[in-house]
């Protein structure tokens, strides 16, 4: 003989109630949250990467004039320079083709204030041209001094995305540390180099 079923009101069960709570929970732990861009402005993930682009290429540019004021240079700094191309490029943004030629590095104002290297501490970012031009700082006088000026700005970098990395999410986080690992070995390589 079945078990007639317990008495009780007819509905939903409290179980299936909270199990309905959880799901629901759960699938709105996976709609637009604040940084998915579904709000007014740029997420913080759009933000931090066109950030990561700018400072890129900023770098970019400091090896472009440091490849037009020592092209004796280039056969060192070509491969580096291309891996900074490719990380503008990974940061969705756009590198420029090739350094810019002697014709173009002649006519550049406001390349003769800063033929050497600024005064210690007052070092430009990596991506601030020179106040009052909105050409790139140009290389320093030195080969010597280039390449330690380059290898400054990559430690710099490489340190300011390895702090940026600890809010960033984890795909773009993961992208910072790499280029940021890439950067240490770019001013090691650079530093070794003006020996």
């Amino acid at each position: 003989m079945p078990y007639p079923p317990p008495p009780g009101p007819p509905g939903p069960r409290r179980r299936t109630l909270l199990a309905s709570a959880a799901g629901a929970a759960l699938l709105a732990g996976c709609s637009a949250g604040p940084d998915s861009g579904g709000g007014a402005g740029p997420s913080a993930t759009a933000r931090a990467r066109a950030r990561a682009a700018r400072d890129s290429s900023g770098l970019l540019a400091r090896y472009d004039a440091v490849l037009a004021a020592h092209p004796s240079l280039a056969p060192r700094l070509r491969p580096l320079r291309a891996q900074v191309a490719a990380h503008v490029a990974a940061f969705g943004g756009r590198a420029a083709a090739a350094s810019p030629s002697p014709a173009a590095r002649t006519s550049g104002a406001g390349a003769s204030s800063w033929a050497t290297a600024p005064p210690a501490g007052s070092m430009p970012s990596v991506t601030d041209p020179p106040s009052g031009s909105s050409s790139p700082v140009p290389a320093a006088a030195t080969e010597k001094e280039a390449l330690s000026s380059l290898a400054a700005a990559e430690r710099a970098l490489a340190d300011r995305r390895a702090e940026a990395l600890l809010d960033a999410p984890g795909e773009l986080a993961r992208l910072l540390a790499s280029v940021a690992a890439a950067g240490a070995a770019h001013a090691y390589l650079l530093t070794e180099g003006a020996r």
